[in-house]
């Protein structure tokens, strides 16, 4: 993919790399209320949510893009590799709520819209996590990877396939990148408080909502002026992987850590990052370890929220 061009990020591409999560029952809203991040509650047909499920420190175990198809059932999209170990937790909580969580993903069929395959479906001015429906088919207004338009579009397995030139999953992952908003996987879970990865900012943090784990924490990053780290977008000619560190030019000590990396298309690699905001502000980074691969950073998508 290094040597395609940038304007091939238009199509559509399978996301075998994203499994889904069914909550089923008469509480499954109160029970998603009192776990995660953003509310679910007043939840529209019209709307999607971003959310994260943390630890009781504030930490993020999973991300979360959540829809109701209707009825008392809510559907949760999530990184496929930390399905299993989330479900469980999650089902740990339950206790005697009326709600039961199943893996839904050999049901289901998702994929990844952008350009002119999601043009169809969201006119430019749609606001971001906003839910369109073509049959039995939802689709969900993603934040667009650098000026083109993205969604997710999630359907039973037997329905078929949404229109649009087949795009692969590794420029799919590049606009992931790009649009700035990172999913939890494996590498990183309890890495972050949301607003290490700038979940705050792009509508997956609900701050007048009820109680969930480690909502004290979240609030007092916002509120009490602690927010030391940040999300950005980097570049660098080394790959990087998720969980991999980053330091500051003349320092043994880490300054951050990757979240999210992709190939580029224009060549070597682009990735989300969080960061020390000090750090992110001047002097040279380093992926990897000091004396490392020089990293560039590049401005985000979206503005950073300063006050909620």
């Amino acid at each position: 993919m290094t040597d395609a061009p940038l304007e091939t990020l238009n199509g559509v591409a399978r996301l075998n790399h994203l499994g889904v999560i069914r909550v089923q029952g008469e509480d499954a809203v109160k029970f998603l209320q009192g776990q995660l991040t953003q509310d679910f509650a007043l939840l529209k047909p019209s709307e999607a949510r971003l959310a994260a499920f943390c630890s009781a420190k504030g930490r993020m175990q999973a991300s979360f893009i959540g829809l109701s198809p209707g009825g008392n059932e809510i559907l949760l999209v999530c990184s496929r590799d930390i399905l299993a170990p989330t479900l469980k937790r999650l089902s740990m909580f339950v206790i005697r709520a009326k709600a039961k969580l199943t893996d839904a993903t050999d049901e289901m069929a998702l994929y990844g819209l952008a350009g002119d395959a999601a043009l169809a479906f969201f006119a430019a001015s749609a606001p971001l996590w906003a839910r369109s429906d073509a049959g039995a088919a939802h689709v969900v207004k993603l934040s667009p990877a650098d000026a083109t338009p993205r969604a997710l579009w999630l359907a039973p397995a037997a329905e078929p396939a949404p229109r649009g030139q087949p795009m692969s999953l590794a420029l799919w992952q590049w606009g992931e990148v790009r649009s700035g908003v990172a999913t939890i996987t494996a590498p990183i879970v309890e890495a972050f408080v949301p607003q290490m990865l700038n979940y705050e900012s792009v509508g997956g943090v609900n701050f007048k909502k009820g109680c969930y784990p480690g909502q004290e924490v979240v609030a007092r990053s916002q509120f009490r002026g602690t927010l030391k780290r940040r999300g950005y977008l980097g570049h660098s000619d080394m790959a990087p992987a998720a969980g991999q560190e980053i330091f500051l030019a003349g320092s043994d000590q880490p300054a951050g850590i990757v979240a999210q990396a992709a190939s580029a298309p224009s060549g070597g690699f682009d990735f989300i990052a969080s960061l020390q905001t000090s750090a992110a502000q001047g002097g040279s980074l380093q992926l990897g370890a000091p004396g490392g691969t020089p990293v560039q950073l590049q401005a985000l998508p979206y503005q950073l929220l300063e006050d909620i």
